[in-house]
C-alpha cells in the first residue's frame, strides 16, 4: 500500500477501526459472559472471529488496519501505538483463547469418557495425569478472558483521545449515527467521553455529519432522519436547522 493511498483512505480506516473494535469487542465480551455462567468458549465463534492469513476474521482485519494506521507514523502522541499495541494485543490472546476453547471443547468429553472405562491401571494413571494437564486450559481461559477485558477497557480510554481530531470525518459521523446501539453498548459510561473528545462543545454535530456524509452517498430518507434526530435532540442549534433545512431542499428536488 502507498503512503498516498493510505492518506486518501485516512477517514475510512478511522471508521473501520472503530467499527472492528466494536464489533469484536461484543462478540469477545458476550462469549466471556457465557463462560463466566458456566458454558464453554465456544471455539468455532473464536475461529471466526480470528480467520486465517487466506481468510482474516474481523478481529484479524481489526490488527491490520490498526497496523496501516499506526506503523511507521512520526506522531508526537503515542496514544496510535498503544491502541496499535492494545489491539495486536487482543488478536494474539484470542489466538491462545481459541486454541483452549479447542482442547476444551474436543477433547475434554474424551477424556471424561475414559475415566468411566475399564482400563488397565497404567493406562488409567496415564489418563488421570494427562486429564488434569488438559483441565489447565480452563484457568488459561479464565486468565486470557481477564487479559482481554482488561485490555478493552484500556481501548475504551484511548480512543477518545486517538480521535479528538476526527470532528470533520464524515465516515465516522456516520458509523456513531447508524451504530449507535453498538458504540453505547462496547464504550458503556466512558460513551459520553468518547463523543464529547470528538465533538467537544456542539454535540449536534455528530448527527449533522452523518446526515452530510448519507447525502453525499444518496442516501435520502437515512439523511433526513440524521437531520431530523440533530433537530430534535438540539432544537436551539442552527447548524441542525440549517441542516435539515438543505436535506428537505434535496428532497423536494428528488421528490422522495
Amino acid at each position: 500500500m502507498t503512503k498516498n493511498w493510505l492518506r486518501e483512505k485516512h477517514d475510512e480506516f478511522v471508521r473501520d477501526l472503530l467499527r472492528d473494535f466494536c464489533l469484536s469487542a461484543r462478540i469477545l465480551e458476550e462469549r466471556f459472559q457465557a463462560f463466566d455462567r458456566g458454558g464453554g468458549m465456544v471455539f468455532e465463534i473464536l475461529r471466526d472471529l480470528l480467520g486465517e492469513q487466506m481468510n482474516k476474521g474481523l478481529l484479524w482485519r481489526l490488527k491490520d488496519t490498526a497496523h496501516h494506521l499506526f506503523r511507521d507514523r512520526e506522531e508526537e502522541s503515542p496514544v496510535g501505538q498503544f491502541l496499535d499495541w492494545c489491539i495486536g494485543y487482543i488478536f494474539h490472546e484470542t489466538m491462545k483463547l481459541k486454541e483452549d476453547a479447542y482442547q476444551q471443547q474436543n477433547y475434554a468429553p474424551w477424556f471424561r469418557e475414559m475415566q468411566g472405562r475399564a482400563l488397565p491401571e497404567t493406562d488409567l494413571i496415564i489418563s488421570r495425569e494427562l486429564f488434569q494437564l488438559l483441565m489447565q486450559t480452563n484457568e488459561s481461559m479464565q486468565r486470557e478472558s481477564r487479559r482481554i477485558r482488561f485490555i478493552i477497557r484500556q481501548c475504551r480510554k484511548l480512543f477518545p483521545l486517538y480521535l479528538a481530531d476526527q470532528d470533520k470525518n464524515l465516515w465516522l459521523a456516520r458509523f456513531l449515527f447508524k451504530r449507535n446501539d453498538l458504540v453505547r453498548e462496547v464504550f458503556e459510561e466512558s460513551y459520553r467521553d468518547l463523543t464529547r473528545a470528538i465533538y467537544k462543545e456542539a454535540p449536534e454535530m455528530l448527527e449533522i455529519m452523518a446526515s452530510r456524509s448519507l447525502r453525499e452517498g444518496g442516501w435520502v430518507v437515512q439523511a433526513a432522519e440524521a437531520a431530523e434526530a440533530a433537530c430534535r435532540m438540539w432544537p436551539d442549534s442552527q447548524a441542525a436547522v440549517s441542516e435539515k433545512r438543505a436535506v428537505d431542499a434535496w428532497r423536494t428536488r428528488l421528490r422522495v
